[in-house]
């Protein structure tokens, strides 16, 4: 890939390489949503793509160098990376007055960062086939944007939010609250027990509800230590009441006929685990995998669940883009 080339098409971004721990091309891109936000994207591994390219849609909070080691292990396995800051979220541009909310006014607005990355990968004519591999709230925009046309040749969701893990009297006051502050115009303040303060930052590694792995977890209070620009606090209520109508707006609609793998850990008290189960039961070229032992996120777990995870993904990756 010529990246001279590239430059001359697409405006480049920062890309703190030092901490994301990717393969040694990585680069990233300032892209433009179509309501003008810049976004940013990073790529790492596109010269070595034997298999095609990997889109990567992050989960909440999530940003692209977090993904520089995931980047390294599908690099192995033949892929290019592509990611994504979602809008609100690392680089692209953040919506609220107080840059650590995790807010967005509409969750269809993701659409438009997906059309925007899409719109990149073409422009970038980055290796095919291209998969998809969803992350958390990453699951639920890529679900949305497979219904709404987005092509690839298969996908994976890892610990899927196509619903919160809320016990009914909390759902209902999440209804209730979220959507009296979007009415109320103040959409834009945290969620009840939320804050400015970062999940890894607060949390010990011992209470966290993320990972096993201590070496995962220390990466990413690095990352959160050395580059505060890329973090979030807690999500607002507005984000809440756009979740909980998309997840149950998405739980009426039928599966696309993609073929689909899906994981959750056991242990994930984030998402609720019932509407994957649901969801892949009726998914009739997909399968879903319930790990044992396992937290909310499965691609940094420790080494023999996250690197079994990548294998199975990657294999149904290459069976099926042959």
């Amino acid at each position: 890939m010529d990246w001279e080339i590239l430059t001359k098409l697409i405006e480049t971004a920062p890309l703190y390489t030092e901490i994301a721990e990717g393969p040694a091309d990585g680069r990233a891109f300032w892209l433009q949503a179509e309501d003008k936000l810049r976004l940013r994207a990073g790529l790492w591994g596109a010269n070595s793509a034997r298999n095609g390219t990997v889109l990567i849609f992050p989960g909440r909070t999530g940003y692209i160098e977090r993904y520089g080691q995931i980047a390294s292990k599908l690099n192995e396995q033949g892929f290019a990376s592509f990611v994504i800051d979602w809008r609100g979220h690392g680089l692209s541009d953040r919506l609220t007055k107080d840059p650590k909310t995790c807010h967005v006014d509409r969750f269809s607005d993701y659409q438009l960062d997906v059309a925007a990355m899409v719109q990149a990968a073409e422009k970038l004519d980055l290796p095919k086939p291209w998969y998809l591999i969803g992350n958390s709230m990453g699951a639920c925009i890529g679900l949305r944007a497979l219904l709404e046309g987005l092509t690839v040749t298969a996908c994976a969701f890892i610990a899927p939010m196509w619903d919160i893990n809320l016990p009914p009297a909390r759902r209902a006051a999440a209804w209730t609250l979220s959507a009296m502050a979007e009415g109320l115009g103040r959409g834009q303040i945290y969620a009840p027990g939320y804050d400015v303060q970062n999940y890894v930052l607060e949390t010990p590694f011992e209470d966290n509800t993320l990972t096993h792995d201590p070496d995962v977890y220390q990466y990413w209070t690095n990352q959160a230590r050395s580059r505060s620009d890329l973090s979030l606090g807690g999500p607002s209520m507005g984000w809440l009441f756009q979740s909980l109508k998309e997840c149950r707006a998405l739980s009426k609609m039928p599966s696309p006929g993609i073929p689909c793998i899906a994981f959750c850990g056991d242990q994930d008290d984030v998402i609720d685990i019932r509407a994957i189960e649901d969801r892949m039961a009726g998914w009739s070229n997909g399968s879903f995998e319930l790990i044992s032992n396992a937290r909310h996120d499965l691609l940094s777990e420790v080494p023999e669940i996250s690197e079994s995870v990548i294998r199975k993904i990657c294999g149904l990756f290459t069976s099926v883009g042959r």
